[in-house]
């Protein structure tokens, strides 16, 4: 069902969390750029049970940096 609440548990999970800062029919366009930022700060930097208790953020940059010695060494032929 794509109109299904109940089956997204992360979708539903993530809006909760906005919606702890941000209430509903908040008008977006009068929040000033700074609550943005920290929003999106305390929202990538909270551990996640998901993520074993890592945050989004460093499990973003561990990636990230795999990703870049993945591709900056290239595999050695033999």
């Amino acid at each position: 069902d794509t109109y299904s609440p109940w089956q997204k548990g992360g979708v539903e999970n993530a809006i909760g969390r906005m919606r702890r800062t941000l209430p509903r029919k908040t008008d977006l366009v009068k929040l000033p750029e700074e609550h943005f930022v920290h929003f999106i700060q305390a929202y990538n930097n909270t551990p996640r049970k998901c993520l074993d208790f890592w945050t989004p953020a460093e499990v973003f940059w561990k990636e990230l940096l795999h990703f870049k010695c993945e591709f900056t060494f290239p595999p050695v032929r033999e």
